[in-house]
């Protein structure tokens, strides 16, 4: 029984990070040392993510193209228009509506999307390559969208220097990841639970270095607890809104089951493994902290939701037991 509301050790080593970096944050000499084991980080994660995704998966699923389109609108279109209603309420500050614009215009998640759909029977195939494929076009699109919806004034840039960092930070590496498949790709497979260790491990190294860098900058005087509960209140009513539109309007299209499923989750997660790097080039390092903050919040608020509610959609396909006779 206890086991359910055992936490999840991911959010518990992304907090106890989030609390070494407010304590203990890179400062002098370590801090260009901390920067570039992050970047370092954020390289081999994408070259794994490259490495993980079959090209069968990619074929099975390319071809699925209503859904893929479905999960985008959700991802890239109504997360970002629910993002600016969000951002336009009187209680909100300009920097938190900064981050609450880059949260709605990050990539969906590939690893917690095609798990849950997994566990909730869904389309596991479809889940995979509409997550790989938000993936993907999160690195032109979420900048291209942070521009728009934020604007110069936000402090976010597409410049020249920034599009090359993103190419070698990002898609380089999984281009190169998927290329070495062939000679890696059952090494990998063979090992998920090292590689998963070393995908969170980098995640966490990354969330360090920009909250470290942000604290040294102040960013716990900036932000209270008042700030932090409302962080959280906006995540969970955004995560309900687009949990309800993704269900109801995937039904309204037409789509089966095991699809709806696929929307639902692909559609209502945002990628802290992809924004968290993206943020990194876009924005200044002062500013990075305080900017991932509602993506950080909102990511775990998803993982908590959409387990739970996987293992209700799983409860319902599961056979009731059967009666003992008298």
């Amino acid at each position: 029984m206890w086991a359910r509301f055992r936490p999840d050790p991911f959010v518990v080593g992304l907090l106890l990070t989030v609390g070494i970096a407010s304590v203990l944050p890179a400062r002098g000499w370590a801090a260009p040392v901390v920067a570039f084991v992050a970047d370092a980080a954020i390289v081999f994660l994408f070259f794994l993510h490259g490495a993980k995704l079959s090209r069968a998966a990619i074929v099975r699923g390319v071809t699925h193209w209503r859904l893929h389109l479905t999960v985008l609108a959700m991802t890239f279109a109504v997360f970002p228009l629910l993002g600016l209603a969000l951002a336009a309420l009187p209680a909100i500050d300009p920097d938190l509506a900064t981050g609450v614009l880059f949260l709605s215009a990050a990539p969906s998640t590939v690893q917690s999307s095609v798990a849950f759909t997994a566990i909730a029977g869904g389309n596991v195939a479809g889940a995979v390559c509409a997550a790989a494929l938000s993936n993907l076009l999160g690195v032109v699109v979420t900048p291209l969208l942070v521009t728009a919806l934020i604007g110069g004034d936000g402090g976010a840039h597409v410049s020249g220097a920034a599009a090359v960092t993103i190419a070698l930070q990002l898609v380089a590496p999984f281009a190169i990841g998927h290329a070495m498949r062939p000679w890696i790709g059952t090494w990998i497979e063979g090992r998920k639970r090292l590689v998963s260790y070393a995908d969170r491990g980098a995640i966490l190294m990354v969330v360090y270095a920009a909250f470290g860098a942000a604290v040294v900058e102040g960013l716990w005087q900036r932000t209270g607890p008042g700030e932090i509960a409302l962080i959280l209140g906006l995540s969970v009513v955004l995560l309900l809104v687009v949990l309800v539109i993704s269900w109801v309007g995937s039904g309204w299209l037409g789509f089966a089951r095991e699809d709806r499923i696929v929307v639902q989750f692909c559609g209502s997660k945002k990628s802290l493994a992809a924004g968290v790097p993206i943020a990194g080039v876009l924005f200044p390092a002062a500013t990075v902290g305080f900017i991932i903050l509602p993506l950080m919040v909102f990511h775990q608020v998803q993982l908590i939701a959409c387990a739970w509610l996987a293992r209700r959609y799983a409860s319902r396909m599961s056979p009731p037991p059967a009666q003992k006779a008298d």
